[in-house]
């Protein structure tokens, strides 16, 4: 594996594709949608919701929270996780910035 330059760029940028990662796979995608229709915290059901393995969603779920788009807490034998609302409005507010600043013209190619 390569080494990365990530210290090259600005904490903002950094921030700004780390969230990116959280959209980068549809299994995360789809995670984040099941949740974001949620009005509470989700126990156990995620699993039921992809056709994926337990392990796997895990895999996803702990990336995600890694990130901190999501938080998890842990009551007894399962996990409970929701979306984090503050980070959720983080991303929303990198993603508008970067957005935003196109500016469509007809001197491209």
């Amino acid at each position: 594996m390569g080494i990365t330059k990530v210290d090259k760029f600005e904490a903002v940028i950094n921030r700004r594709a780390e969230l990116a990662k959280a959209f980068a796979h549809p299994a995360r995608v789809a995670i984040l949608d099941f949740l974001s229709g949620k009005q509470s915290c989700v126990c156990g059901d995620i699993v039921d919701e992809l056709p994926l393995s337990q392990s796997t969603v895990s895999q996803h779920l702990k990336e995600l929270k890694r990130i901190g788009i999501i938080k998890g807490e842990i009551d007894g034998p399962r996990v409970c996780y929701c979306i984090d609302g503050n980070v959720w409005k983080e991303a929303q507010q990198h993603f508008m910035e970067t957005f935003d600043k196109f500016v469509e013209t007809n001197a491209c190619c």
